[in-house]
């Protein structure tokens, strides 16, 4: 036998370097399994994140909002319907109870169903409207604040004209406001 293949047989039956060699298994399997459940606990910790800001979204928990602050409207943010034209119908509902509720009258509504591929998924409307002067502010919050989410396209305040309203309420304004929200589309 040589030198070299003794040295050899030494070194592969000595317990040192057997010992030397199952800790250093043990300590790469031990960083395999550590790196693996600490990678689980940062995707499990961004899903949990992802699915807060969804429900946050989809309005079904409140936000957490600093005292004296008014609280996160809750419901959809997309207009609710199986149809375009229900969402539509939940649009009008949406605008005339606001005017409606400010005190105002809705004098005509008409729907707008988009055609056109760059509107795809939005449903406006235009509403013409007498509201009081101070409540055209209520009105304009209430629409673009509250849920669903709508945005404002069109806005028109003209003094009303006719002698005999003007005289029972000098400070009522004709508005013609444009309106249009975002549908999903059928579930």
């Amino acid at each position: 036998m040589s030198a070299a293949s003794r040295s050899l047989t030494a070194v592969s039956t000595s317990p040192m370097v057997a010992t030397a060699s199952y800790l250093g298994l043990f300590v790469l399997l031990l960083f395999v399994v550590i790196s693996s459940l600490s990678d689980i606990i940062g995707l499990r910790s961004d899903v949990a994140a992802a699915a807060g800001m969804l429900e946050q979204l989809e309005g079904r928990s409140r936000a957490n909002t600093a005292p004296g602050q008014p609280p996160m409207p809750t419901g959809s943010a997309y207009l609710e319907g199986a149809t375009v034209t229900v969402a539509g119908a939940t649009l009008l509902q949406r605008v005339s109870g606001a005017v409606i509720k400010a005190g105002g009258n809705v004098l005509s509504t008409q729907l707008d169903v988009p055609n056109a591929p760059a509107k795809a998924g939005f449903i406006s409307m235009v509403a013409s409207s007498e509201i009081e002067q101070a409540q055209l502010q209520q009105v304009l919050y209430d629409l673009e604040a509250g849920m669903p989410f709508l945005f404002i396209d069109q806005l028109v305040v003209q003094p009303v004209a006719d002698e005999a309203a003007k005289g029972a309420d000098p400070g009522k304004l004709r508005v013609l406001l444009g309106v249009s929200g975002q549908w999903r589309g059928a579930k």
